[in-house]
């Protein structure tokens, strides 16, 4: 037998983490366990640890605080060791909080804590020795403040604040029926995630109306994002993919899901990720992948008019609804427009004018060619 397949044979733990932001999160645990992760994509990413034997997932979604989750963490074999792990956190500016010779889970114990971008405590521990008694330490998990780490390097672990209240996400996944309704109040979401809901081998109309009942789950402004595989022609006959692609049950072209956030009755859709090239084929047919993100119109507090200016470098722009924004022509939006274009791609192609300093019109005819 092989290294390599002794190497896949090992048992080893595993966690997945949601987090709000993965670029964060991999850049947080690449200084944290010294190593590049196994896998890293748009939406997903993996440590693969041999010492300890750990594997641990990161999946951008945001998450309710709170749960059974107290803390994670990792028990070091040596001093050196756990000082050398805690220099390479505080040189890349992420705050540790030391503890030396505490009584603590029935041991006496030497450990750092530091905090992960979605406030995750981890412990990295070594143990001095086994105690007949539990200790007096703060307990577990309590929490640290990243803020406040470095100022408190040699104090007990700080009480965590009362932490902000957490997005409402709902998220629907490729494998899982398509509810008939989404188990959410009206405007009680921030936002919906559909993680190849359009791959889902269901009856005619069900991802309209899935989107549909989405938009009436979000708040104003709250936001969707659709996540899947486009086909670039018909596919005759049911996907048959490799790897995780496995589960797709149906490919769809572009329009259909462009469709179907439309019909619902979203703006600013845009599609935030095309592939350049086919990611996957099956005979003739071309793949791509596709995320598709899309908001619900924003209530009447965004009903102020705000004076836009589109820089180029096209001639003209025009909107869902007909708009047109000729270049270096100032125009009247709604507040709510406004501020999907500020969050929107092409947030840099527009000038947002201050009230009152709105300059005049001026025709400017195109360049003809001379013939």
């Amino acid at each position: 037998m092989s290294a390599a397949t002794n190497e896949e044979n090992v048992r080893k733990f595993h966690i997945s983490l949601n987090v709000a932001d993965l670029d964060r999160s991999v850049a947080f645990y690449r200084v944290l366990f010294g190593t590049e992760p196994a896998k890293c994509r748009p939406d997903y990413a993996k440590f693969e640890l041999a010492d300890p034997a750990v594997v641990l997932s990161l999946e951008p979604m945001r998450h309710q605080p709170g749960g059974a989750l107290n803390h994670l963490g990792l028990r070091m074999p040596d001093s050196p060791t756990l000082v050398g792990v805690q220099e390479r956190l505080e040189a890349a500016g992420i705050p540790t909080s030391r503890e030396e010779n505490v009584e603590c889970c029935y041991a006496r114990q030497t450990k750092f804590w530091c905090v992960d971008p979605d406030r995750n405590n981890w412990e990295l521990y070594v143990v001095e020795e086994d105690l007949d008694h539990k200790g007096n330490s703060p307990r577990p998990g309590a929490g640290h403040d990243q803020a406040n780490a470095a100022e408190q390097a040699s104090a007990a672990k700080p009480a965590l604040s009362q932490p902000k209240a957490e997005p409402v996400v709902w998220e629907h996944r490729l494998g899982s029926p398509i509810p008939a309704r989404i188990p959410l109040q009206d405007a009680s979401a921030d936002e919906v995630m559909l993680r190849g809901s359009f791959n889902v081998d269901a009856p005619a109309g069900a991802f309209t109306q899935l989107v549909t009942d989405a938009k009436r789950v979000l708040r104003p402004g709250g936001r969707l994002v659709a996540h899947g595989l486009i086909a670039d022609s018909t596919l005759d006959s049911r996907p048959s993919l490799p790897g995780p692609a496995a589960a797709v049950e149906r490919v769809p072209l572009l329009g259909e899901p462009l469709r179907a956030l439309q019909a619902a009755g979203f703006t600013a859709i845009h599609l935030e990720k095309f592939g350049a090239s086919c990611c996957l084929r099956q005979g003739d047919v071309g793949m791509r992948e596709l995320l598709l993100v899309a908001s619900k119109p924003a209530g009447s507090r965004f009903d102020l008019v705000q004076a836009v200016v589109y820089r180029g470098p096209f001639r003209e722009l025009r909107d869902d609804h007909g708009k047109v924004f000729p270049r270096g022509v100032a125009v009247s939006v709604s507040g709510a427009a406004a501020e999907l274009l500020r969050g929107g791609p092409a947030a840099d192609q527009f000038a947002f004018l201050t009230p009152g300093d709105v300059p005049a019109e001026e025709e400017v005819e195109p360049v003809g060619h001379s013939g």
